[in-house]
This record gives structure tokens, sequence and C-alpha cells, in this order.
């Protein structure tokens, strides 16, 4: 009986991986160093996900306010609307891993249920979902704001402080430590922020009033706070009430969320009277209908992208590596706005652009530290682990 339960465990941790998806390093045939190159691989097409996907979202969301698109309501919509294209990928993995998980309980059914952790009461779960969901809501409806009334640049480098909120949040909310690096991190990238405030020629660059173009700094901030909000608030979830990370986890909370969202953005879309005025809207776009149709649906699907990298990321590292990667992303948009928008590089922006890629670099040289400690800690573990044997063999002989 003893025997079945070992197999039952090792059955179900082979199935399960570690904590960051993973499979055991007894379940894989590939050497280490191949396992590490594949990892990288992985890492890279997830970042590269995140990078594009963002650059190209904003810019087309930007474009979509140059050339007559008004509605604040449907610029946040093809945020999330587009989360149905992720749902094949999704069925995929799931199929897959109840097959896995038939073939692995065949002959170990009764012991491994008995070791299968409790499920978390559905109403808990259903109102998680709800209250990311409206987070969410409300966080697209600030960025839709802040890209309205700020140039792209501005906006971009605003949403860096991302990390700086998500950092602080998860300080409160996941015990995060704070080291000298991300201290430094954190103040190089506040300061980033607030330098644009002081930019002389703001009002012009974006072609709106004074007051406008600090609604747009407000809300565009209040926006990134909500987003490290929503990133810590999902690891805690993860982590204390599933208490299990795996892809089709992250894939339950983005679909589910932005499900909640969808019907949110749609019911203040109606009630905002906006809808009335997308006919119209749509007739007076300056590239056409067409391409007001396909702005909107490149839109929508770069986001899908952008968070497919997210969800990659979160799978392979952690949801704050992927901020990183976002945050990292911010000096792409204002290089390539110079080019489509025609918009002023100046010496503030170009100070806060510097200061901006500094924290990043900050960050990022933190985790590497984090990764060089754990990897050293699995060492000293696993030479212990095997010493131990013949230790017990001096200790009987």
């Amino acid at each position: 009986m003893e025997e079945e339960v070992q197999l039952s465990i090792r059955a179900q941790e082979a199935k399960e991986g570690d904590s960051r998806g993973f499979a055991n390093e007894s379940n894989q045939p590939t050497s280490p160093q191949t396992r590490k190159f594949t990892l990288w691989v992985r890492i890279g097409v997830f970042s590269f996900f995140v990078l594009s996907g963002q650059a190209v979202a904003t810019l087309l969301g930007r474009l979509y306010y140059e050339r007559g698109g008004q509605s604040k309501w449907m610029a946040t919509l093809v945020q999330l609307a587009g989360f149905p294209i992720l749902l094949p990928y999704y069925f995929i993995t799931t199929k897959r891993y109840k097959a896995k998980t038939k073939t692995n309980n065949i002959t170990t059914s009764t012991a491994t249920n008995s070791i299968q952790s409790k499920k978390p009461p559905t109403l808990i779960v259903i109102s998680v979902y709800l209250v990311l969901g409206l987070i969410v809501a409300a966080d697209c409806y600030l960025y839709s704001v802040g890209l309205m009334y700020l140039p792209v640049s501005t906006y971009s480098i605003i949403c860096a402080s991302q990390l700086a909120f998500n950092a602080f949040f998860s300080f409160f909310i996941n015990s995060q430590k704070f080291t000298p690096y991300i201290i430094n991190s954190l103040v190089l990238l506040t300061i980033s922020s607030v330098l644009l405030v002081f930019e002389p020629d703001s009002e012009e660059s974006s072609k709106v009033s004074k007051g406008k173009y600090a609604l747009g700094f407000v809300c565009t901030v209040g926006a990134s706070a909500g987003y490290g909000l929503v990133l810590s608030l999902t690891e805690f979830f993860m982590n204390k009430v599933l208490k299990k990370e795996s892809f089709s986890v992250v894939m339950d909370v983005v679909v589910f969320q932005s499900l909640v969202a969808t019907v949110a953005i749609l019911v203040g879309l109606f009630a905002s009277s906006e809808w009335s005025t997308l006919k119209e809207e749509m007739n007076e776009f300056e590239l056409g209908k067409v391409s007001y149709v396909m702005t909107l649906s490149w839109i929508a699907i770069a986001w899908q992208v952008f968070f497919i990298g997210i969800m990659g990321l979160i799978l392979e590292i952690s949801s704050l590596f992927s901020n990183v990667i976002s945050v990292f992303g911010s000096p792409i948009v204002p290089v390539m706005a110079v080019f489509f928008f025609h918009e002023k590089m100046d010496g503030i922006k170009a100070m806060a652009l510097v200061l901006a890629i500094w924290g990043f670099v900050s960050y990022a040289y933190q985790n590497y530290l984090d990764d060089y400690s754990s990897k050293n800690d699995n060492l000293i573990r696993n030479g212990q682990s095997n010493a131990s044997p013949h230790r017990e063999k001096e200790v009987n002989g």
C-alpha cells in the first residue's frame, strides 16, 4: 500500500511539475543544457509578444484618436473584447492536460485522489473574478483617457511607473522584499514620470489644453497604479486561493476577468450614449470605413498578443518579470512615435527615457541576483540530498 502511495505521489509530481509549470527533472529525458536553452527560447518568444503587442496596440490606439476616433468607451472595449481568440489555445491545453491525467491515473486513481488538494469555494473564485474584472475595466478606461489627451511618447513613459506601483502593492499584499536595487528602480521610474510634468511644450505637442493634458496625466498614473494592483492581486489569488500556478489556471484568470471587464465596458458604452455616435464616427474617420474597422480589429488582436506574452512569462518566470519586460518596452513606443506621428524628442523627454531604462536595468539586475542565489541554494540542497544516503550507510555500518 505504501508503495502504491509513493508511486501515485511521483506520478502527481511528474504531472504538475514545479510551481512555475516546469516538469520535474526526473520526467525530462533531455540534458539540463537543452532544457535551459529551450526555456530561454520560450522566454524570448513571449518577451517578443509583449514588446510587439504593446507597441502596435499603443500606436494604433493613438492613430484611432488622431484620425477622428472620439469614443473613449470603444477604445477601452477593444483592449479586452478580443479575448475569445485565446479560447482555442486554452481548450487545446486543457484537452492535453486531461489526456495526461487519465494516463497517469490508470492504476493509482484512489491514492492520487487522497493527495489532491481541495478546490477553493466556487463563490470565492467567482467573487475574485468579479473584483479583478471590474478593476481591469476601470483601469483600461483610464488608459484610454490618458492616451486620448497625451502624446504617445509621454503616455508610454508615464506607464513605466506601473512597475513601481506593482512593487509597492506587492510589498503589502505578497510580502515583496525591498533591496537597494529595487528601491533605486522605484525612485528612478518615479522621477522619470514626474519629470514630464515640467515639460514646457507638453500642451502644444499633444494639441490639447493644459487642463486636458493634466487630466490625461492623472488618468495614466491612476491606470498604472491599477495595473500594478491587478498584478499583485492576481499573484495573491493564484498563490493563496488557487494554490497552483499552471498555464490553464492563468488562462482561467485572464479569460474570466476579461469577460467581466468586457460586460462592464459594454454597460458603460450604452449608458454613456456613445454607442449612438459610433456609426457617424466610422463614416467620418479620415482613413475610411474599412480602415476604421481594421484599426479597431488590429488593436484588439495586438492586445491579445500582448496578453499571451504576459501569460507566458508568468508561467515561465513570474508576474513581476512580465511587468519588467512590459516596462522595458516603454522606450520603444516613443521612438516609433517620432517616425509615425512626427513627435518631438526634447531634452526632458530624453532624460525621462534614460531614467526609465536605468530603472529597468536596476530591477532586472536584482532579478538576476535572486535567480543566481536560488541556483546556488538548489545546488547546496542537491549536494546534501546526494550525500545523505552515504551518511546513513556509514551510521548503519
